[in-house]
């Protein structure tokens, strides 16, 4: 009976979180339009929701390292291994500007998929090549205008603690756009949000940790698959 009453509160404080943030982001989207045309204000609203969502959650525990492998003054393509909803959430405590590139059916979740629409978040439809050009276009005007990308390359949540294998775009897209890989590693976030119930029973420890980047100045572009080789041995031997 404990656990399920502090079940229905932590769903209750994330929904009324979330519903806050959606507010705060289309407030700050209509006042600041003229002045904020990359969103990055209305994306900063996420960062004290991360804050609450983590700061609320008894069941959570988080360690964030590698934030001083960041520069702030520098665009990336970050990459990070994908093990569950939870990711989402960890990825703002890097405070980093970025835009997701996410699958079309989360735009389509109330509230979270109309905060992501607010924040200009990439689109990405599978299975359409169309759309897959289309996102890789939105990607590179992005980064230059000094906007940082985030893909999850598995492509999908991993059904294991291991790494799985990573597509090539998000390696193709740097070596194209001179930026470095940033590489993220999310740790024991598989069992942060209870998979077929709704009741948070064990405590977990997440870690969030920010790798030194790879530059990729001396890639050339038929060199992806060396950048992506790379990129994923760091991320699984961490």
């Amino acid at each position: 009976m404990k656990q399920a009453l502090k079940s229905i509160i932590i769903w209750s404080v994330g929904i009324l979180l979330t519903v806050m943030l959606f507010f705060a982001m289309v407030i700050v989207s209509i006042v600041l339009f003229p002045f904020d045309r990359r969103r990055k204000v209305a994306h900063a609203q996420c960062f004290w929701w991360t804050d609450a969502l983590t700061g609320l959650n008894p069941y959570w525990d988080l360690k964030v390292e590698g934030l001083g492998n960041i520069d702030r003054n520098k665009t990336y393509v970050a990459v990070s291994n994908h093990q569950s909803m939870a990711d989402i959430i960890l990825m703002y405590k890097t405070k980093m500007q970025f835009k997701w590139v996410a699958k079309e059916s989360l735009f389509k979740i109330p509230v979270v998929g109309w905060n992501m629409r607010l924040a200009k978040h990439i689109r990405l439809k599978r299975g359409d090549f169309s759309s897959t050009k289309k996102v890789y276009k939105e990607a590179s005007a992005w980064l230059r205008r000094g906007i940082s990308v985030v893909f999850f390359p598995e492509g999908t949540r991993s059904n294991d603690s291991a790494v799985g294998e990573f597509q090539n775009g998000a390696f193709k897209l740097a070596i194209k756009e001179k930026v470095p890989i940033l590489p993220i590693l999310i740790k024991g976030t598989r069992d942060a949000i209870p998979k077929g119930s709704w009741r948070f029973t064990t405590r977990i420890s997440c870690l969030i940790k920010v790798l030194p980047p790879i530059e990729t100045f001396e890639y050339p572009p038929s060199d992806y698959s060396r950048l992506r080789d790379l990129a994923r041995a760091q991320l699984s031997n961490n």
